[in-house]
């Protein structure tokens, strides 16, 4: 799924990204880690998987969204 990042902090290496339908999700560091990213710049496109449904979904990785 694709989304767009939204906030990032460097310290804590989370975030939230914006899905496309707009819909904020957060991210932790496992998943910022698992993506192998070493910053994420507010704006980016990025590719994330989900796993849950509804308030229970939870994103297990965030990389960049490559063509």
């Amino acid at each position: 799924m694709q989304a767009t990042a939204y906030t990032y902090d460097p310290g804590s290496r989370s975030g939230q990204v914006l899905l496309d339908d707009g819909t904020p999700v957060p991210f932790d560091a496992p998943a910022f880690d698992a993506g192998g990213l070493r910053l994420l710049r507010p704006g980016q496109r990025v590719r994330v998987e989900t796993e849950g449904e509804g308030e229970a979904r939870r994103i297990t990785l965030v990389t960049l969204q490559t063509f």
